[in-house]
């Protein structure tokens, strides 16, 4: 019972694991403990004592705002290895797969289009019904075509851009490749420079009575809308954007997201931002971004927010195209 209570007392104060997280913490204990009874070497710890431990180990991880996904293990591919992966980490892991896998996309000409089929899923924030939907659009690379978009399925036909209107990120490859793939270089791209702000009493903040700017929270957003696209990347450049991303310090780890698909992922986010990147857990391939939304309604004479939701938006096909209406 002294154990016992001491390991309830040790994850009190700390947030809880996930039921993925537990099942996998404990099938590697009890592999570990059948191994070595089997060699005939017992462990030297009581059994009561090494789940101790093992708890211990894995709230640790939990309150280092890291993730616990289980791979197989060098000696037995069906003996699950507990590895403790940090929000950078997963950047890491997800430019090396965007790095091996390449762009796959021919090179677009300004007067071709974007095709994309976008899954959605969107789930009100105090439960209820979710709704799903396939959109296909058919975007200008350039801008100085007519476009075919589609929201929620509703289509929307847009004119081509006006002569002051540009498109940011741009999605013409010739201006992509412009970016720079070194990710402390694009680090201060996306931040603009990364300026910080500073009133004349010598206090940080922005304009007078305003919050301050969050540089990285700049950078955050310039990368959701980034890979948010569609384009074609330059080699290098989408890597170099998670790894950039890696380099913010208050980047976090959300356990287990479930894209539109029902993949389950490993999400990244930013304290006080409402988009998460998602990405494979096993494989780290990019599978798109949640975010949590609202509706505006107009209630007693104000504009007030209401309908909160999440929804989740995963680009299964990407392809580039010669005109409206064709697939690739």
């Amino acid at each position: 019972m002294d154990d016992l209570t001491s390991v309830k007392k040790l994850e009190a104060d700390t947030p809880p694991l996930t039921a993925k997280a537990r099942a996998a913490a404990r099938t590697r204990l009890m592999t570990a403990i059948d191994r070595e009874n089997r060699r005939g070497f017992p462990l030297a710890l009581p059994r009561r004592t090494v789940f101790r431990v093992a708890v211990a180990a894995t709230v640790a991880a939990a309150v280092a705002g890291t993730v616990l996904v289980a791979s197989a293990d060098g000696g037995d591919p069906r003996s699950p290895r507990m590895t403790t992966l940090s929000a950078a980490q997963v950047l890491h892991k997800a430019a090396d797969r965007t790095r091996s896998t390449g762009a796959g996309l021919p090179i677009p000409r300004n007067d071709q289009y974007f095709y994309t089929k976008t899954y959605i899923t969107r789930t009100p924030v105090k439960g209820g019904k979710t709704r799903t939907w396939t959109d296909e659009s058919w975007l200008s690379v350039d801008g100085s075509r007519p476009s075919r978009r589609q929201e929620h399925g509703k289509i929307h036909n847009d004119p081509p851009l006006g002569e002051h209107e540009v498109q940011w990120p741009p999605n013409e490859y010739a201006k992509l490749q412009k970016w720079p793939t070194d990710p402390d270089e694009l680090l201060k791209w996306l931040g603009h420079g990364r300026v910080e702000v500073v009133e004349p009493s010598g206090a940080k903040g922005g304009k007078a009575g305003g919050p301050a700017p969050d540089p990285d929270g700049m950078v955050f957003m310039e990368a959701c809308l980034l890979m948010q696209g569609p384009r074609v990347m330059p080699p290098g450049l989408q890597a170099a954007a998670f790894e950039a991303l890696a380099k913010l310090p208050r980047i976090k780890v959300d356990e287990d997201e479930v894209d539109a698909l029902g993949r389950h992922g490993v999400g990244v986010s930013y304290p006080h931002l409402t988009f998460t990147f998602v990405f494979d857990r096993e494989t780290y391939d990019y599978l798109g971004i949640r975010l949590k939304g609202s509706n505006a309604k107009r209630i007693d004479g104000e504009w007030r927010q209401v309908d909160r939701y999440f929804e989740m938006r995963s680009s299964q096909e990407v392809g580039v195209v010669d005109r409206i209406g064709q697939r690739p």
